[in-house]
């Protein structure tokens, strides 16, 4: 079976990009908005992003507009509001859809090794989180009300 980290995403610059480039880290995937109620956790990824960066964990955000219309702008636009209002240092991917056919194969992928409630596989909204395990499995789901820094025990336990 592949791992998370065996898959290509396409990056902010339209280009692909692998997801090897993180292979034997820790990872928290996050579908994300500029326009969400929830778009204030940047702020709190990218501090769990600066603490634990150097023992091997990555934050990688992946913009999403399936949600109430939530990221409309284009990828220049995302990176520079990800930069100038929460100072962003970790990878923002190009938009992606998380649910229905068009969705991204590593998203399908997230949603079957780590279902929602009652195993729903359904991204239900923006700011849902993936931890990811060195071995590159999906290990657990978080809402997007889970603020990350409730989700830094899990990470420590994975580093």
């Amino acid at each position: 079976m592949t791992r998370i980290t065996d898959l290509d995403v396409k990056a902010a610059d339209g280009g692909m990009a692998t997801l090897d480039t993180w292979r034997g880290k820790v990872l928290l995937i996050v579908n994300t908005a500029s326009k969400c109620g929830f778009t204030p956790q940047y702020d709190g990824l990218e501090q769990l992003h600066r603490d634990y960066g150097p023992r091997g964990f990555e934050v990688l955000a992946f913009p999403c507009n399936q949600f109430g219309g939530q990221e409309p702008g284009d990828a220049a636009e995302i990176a520079n509001f990800c930069a100038m209002v929460y100072d962003v240092t970790f990878p923002v991917f190009a938009k992606v859809d998380v649910n229905g056919p068009k969705a991204d194969p590593l998203f399908e992928r997230l949603k079957a090794e780590a279902p929602g409630l009652l195993g729903s596989k359904a991204i239900k909204w923006n700011f849902t989180k993936f931890l990811v395990d060195r071995e590159g499995r999906a290990v657990k789901r978080y809402a997007p009300q889970t603020r990350p820094d409730d989700i830094r025990k899990n990470i420590e336990a994975l580093l």
